[in-house]
């Protein structure tokens, strides 16, 4: 069974732009929660800092939504070129 590369890249992308997104807005209300998270982000994404803005928390929510389609289209790849040399015939 192969995964469709669309479909995972999508998801992927939108799940971790979702929790780069709410755990930056959780730190606009809260200044302590999630400050080492979004330290370690901002240490990978240019132009992203862990600051109390919301123009950094969308800068951040747009690579994280690249990002996450990206590492999930490579995951599903990696699957789909595996998947079909590991068959059985029945």
């Amino acid at each position: 069974m192969r995964i469709s590369l669309k479909a995972i890249a999508l998801a992927g992308g939108l799940v971790w732009a979702s929790a780069i997104l709410l755990v930056g807005l959780l730190h606009l209300a809260h200044p302590a929660y999630g400050l080492d998270f979004l330290q370690m982000t901002s240490s990978v994404y240019p132009g992203f800092h862990a600051s109390h803005s919301m123009g950094s928390v969308l800068i951040g929510t747009i690579y994280g939504f690249f990002d996450g389609a990206v590492a999930a289209l490579l995951f599903a790849w990696f699957y789909n070129s595996f998947a079909g040399h590991f068959t059985h015939a029945a």
